[in-house]
């Protein structure tokens, strides 16, 4: 069984102009989840109050579990809880497999993002990773009967801020801490195949022009030959194909086969 749990410290009181609590969209639905689910909109508006004037103390979140003290209007501390189903351990193997797919999932969570073809993919293959309606449970140990009361809202309110920083935070709450699913992640990944030596070390580099002058060519005498035109003109030749190949080796020997035969029948 999974004991991870994270504590995060009480947020100050916030100056944020009103508008959207959450910036990302998974932080949205986080916060939709609860809206769909409340019967009533008052607690949901205090809540939200409460969460801009840093009423909640220090949050603890453990798989399926959101924790923190909230002061209220009277000024008394109450001990507030927000529920979250967690995944089996089959529907926790199928988003992994998910996750798994596609190396970019894995790297956009480590990067605080939460990409919406994961969660789409997550879906088809009945792993709910978003809350919805009737997901978000409460307990709260004042009087009041709303679900949720003014306290699990303003808890709820605060966690969105944590879940859009770190999709982890979600996923611990659904059974699974960033430890946990990235060291399965990586056990399950099956190990980079071993080169061979020859496709370590490549095709063998190529050879270097020899250096200095070329010794001379000796040509035997023969009927109609010039030994000794012939000589320098292979002379020539082997100096220019050096300068040819020490400049631009590309394409190099082709110009020096043209530039043979042009010398040979000068």
């Amino acid at each position: 069984m999974n004991d991870e749990a994270l504590g995060f410290p009480a947020f100050p009181a916030s100056k944020r102009r009103p508008g959207r609590f959450a910036r990302t969209w998974w932080g949205q639905a986080w916060l939709q989840a609860m809206t769909d689910t409340s019967l009533d909109p008052e607690p949901l508006k205090h809540g939200r109050r409460f969460a801009y004037a840093g009423r909640v103390g220090p949050i603890t979140v453990s798989p399926g579990r959101l924790a923190a003290q909230v002061y209220g209007e009277d000024s008394e501390i109450h001990d507030t809880a927000v529920l979250v189903e967690r995944l089996s351990d089959r529907q926790w193997r199928r988003f992994l497999d998910e996750v798994a797919a596609k190396a970019g999932h894995l790297a956009a969570l480590l990067d605080g993002d939460v990409p919406r073809e994961l969660v789409a993919a997550a879906a088809d293959v009945d792993v709910p990773l978003l809350p919805g309606i009737g997901d978000l449970q409460s307990e709260c140990d004042c009087p009041d009967f709303s679900l949720p009361c003014v306290h699990a809202a303003a808890l709820c309110f605060q966690a969105a801020w944590l879940i859009d920083a770190d999709p982890f935070v979600l996923l611990l709450l659904r059974g699974r801490g960033r430890r946990e699913v990235t060291g399965e992640l990586r056990a399950s990944t099956p190990p980079a195949p071993v080169s061979s030596p020859a496709e370590a070390t490549g095709p063998p580099p190529p050879r270097e022009p020899p250096s200095g002058p070329a010794p001379p060519l000796a040509v035997p005498p023969a009927p109609g030959v010039d030994p000794e035109a012939l000589a320098a003109a292979a002379e020539r030749a082997a100096e220019r194909a050096r300068d040819l190949l020490l400049r631009d080796r590309s394409g190099a020997e082709s110009k020096i086969v043209a530039m043979l035969g042009r010398l040979l029948r000068e």
